[in-house]
C-alpha cells in the first residue's frame, strides 16, 4: 500500500484493538522527543545512583533519542501487560522470616520472550494491513527509556517510586515497545496522580527512594539482590529481611494498586512453589538443581553463587537454630562471596539461638 494512501488515524485505532486482542492491557503511541527524560537521566547518572549498572550510560544518547538507536524512527508504539500472579499473599510471606520472598514478576517464566512474541505478532498484523514498514521490537532488551515513552504514550505516569502507574491498572505490569517509521497520530501524556501521598517513600526498607521520583539504586533491594555482583553492604543486610530476589514493597503499599488485576497469562503463574518456598529449602539447591528449577526464569540471570549470597543474608536475618544449621552446611563453600555472607549470617544467629 502506498504510504500516502494509509489512513493513519484509523490504523492507530486498529493497532490498539489488535494489541488488546493479543493480551496487552493497553496500547499507546508517542513521538520520539524524550528531551525531558534525557535531562532527568543525566542528573541521575551524575549522582551515581545507577551504582554498577554501567549499561545505563554506555550507549550515549541512544537511550533517550530513539532515532539514533533505530534510524528512521518516527513513533513508538508502547504496550503494557499485567503480570501480577494469583500467588501466596505477599504480606504473609514477608511476615514469615522462614519463607523466601521473591518479587512477584519473577515467580513465573521470564517475560521477555512472551512480550517479544506478542509484539512481533502485532507487527505482522500491521504489515498485513499496510505492507512492509520499518520497525524494531523491544522488551527491556536495549537502551530504551520505556517508562518515559509509556508516559508520553498515555499509558500512565511515573510515580514517586519511579515505576509507571495507571489509574486503571496500578503498576503490576510489564512494558514493551515497537519503534516504527509510520507517522501515526500520538496520544496525550497522562498527568501525575500521586498527590501528597508518600507511602512508597516511607515503606522502602532501605530508604532507597531518597526523594519523590528519586531512587538511589545502590540502596534498593532489587539492585542489591539482582544487579550487584559483589558483596552486599553490611549496613544494608539487616534491612533486607527475607527478600532474596527483588522487592515489591513500594508497589504493595501503593493505593493505586487496588485497581490492579491478576494476570491472565499462564506463563506468569508461580512455578516450583516459589511463592511459598522456605529459605532453607532454596538454600539447599545445588547448582544443577538451581539451573533446572530456574530454566526459563528471570532468576537464572543472577547465577547460583549470588542466589546463595542472597539467601544467606535472609537466613541470618531469620536468626533461628534451623537457619544456623543450614548456614553451617555452606560454611566451606568454594565461593569466597558465599563464604563471606554465610560467615556474616552465622554471626547474626550464634550457637544456642
Amino acid at each position: 500500500m502506498e504510504r500516502q494512501a494509509i489512513d493513519y488515524p484509523a490504523l492507530a485505532r486498529r493497532i490498539k484493538r489488535w494489541g488488546q486482542e493479543l493480551g496487552f492491557g493497553a496500547v499507546g503511541i508517542s513521538d520520539t522527543d524524550l528531551s525531558e527524560a534525557e535531562q532527568y537521566l543525566r542528573a541521575w547518572l551524575d549522582k551515581g545512583y545507577h551504582g554498577e549498572m554501567d549499561y545505563m550510560q554506555r550507549h550515549g544518547n541512544k537511550r533517550t533519542r530513539p532515532a539514533e538507536l533505530v534510524p528512521g524512527t518516527l513513533r513508538v508504539v508502547s504496550v503494557r501487560m499485567d503480570y501480577r500472579p494469583p500467588a501466596e499473599d505477599s504480606d504473609t510471606v514477608l511476615q514469615n522470616p522462614a519463607t523466601a520472598f521473591i518479587s512477584r514478576y519473577a515467580l513465573g517464566r521470564d517475560y521477555h520472550k512472551l512480550l517479544r512474541s506478542r509484539l512481533k505478532r502485532l507487527t505482522q498484523r500491521i504489515e498485513e494491513a499496510v505492507g512492509e514498514f520499518g520497525y524494531r521490537v523491544f522488551t527491556d532488551s536495549a537502551p530504551v527509556m520505556e517508562k518515559a515513552i509509556a508516559q508520553k504514550a498515555g499509558l500512565g505516569w511515573i510515580g514517586k517510586h519511579s515505576n509507571l502507574l495507571s489509574r486503571e491498572a496500578g503498576s503490576w505490569f510489564f512494558l514493551g515497545e515497537i519503534y516504527t517509521d509510520l507517522p501515526l497520530p500520538t496520544d496525550s501524556p497522562v498527568t501525575d496522580h500521586c498527590g501528597d501521598c508518600r507511602d512508597c517513600l516511607d515503606i522502602c526498607p532501605t530508604g532507597a527512594i531518597v526523594a519523590p521520583y528519586q531512587v538511589d539504586a545502590r540502596r534498593c533491594i532489587s539492585y542489591l539482590t539482582i544487579e550487584l555482583h559483589g558483596p552486599i553492604p553490611e549496613s544494608l543486610r539487616p534491612l533486607m529481611g527475607n527478600r532474596i530476589y527483588g522487592c515489591d514493597d513500594c508497589q504493595l503499599c501503593c493505593p493505586w494498586n487496588r485497581f490492579a488485576r491478576d494476570t491472565m497469562e499462564a506463563d506468569f503463574l508461580p512455578r516450583h512453589g516459589l511463592d511459598t518456598a522456605t529459605l532453607i529449602e532454596l538454600f539447599a539447591w545445588d547448582e544443577a538443581t538451581f539451573l533446572k528449577k530456574t530454566e526459563g526464569s528471570a532468576i537464572r540471570r543472577i547465577g547460583h553463587e549470588r542466589w546463595l549470597r542472597n539467601i544467606a543474608v535472609a537466613l541470618g536475618n531469620a536468626g533461628t537454630a534451623k537457619a544456623r544449621a543450614a548456614l553451617v552446611a555452606r560454611r566451606d563453600h568454594p565461593s569466597l562471596l558465599v563464604r563471606e555472607h554465610v560467615a556474616w549470617a552465622l554471626e547474626q544467629c550464634p550457637e544456642g539461638c
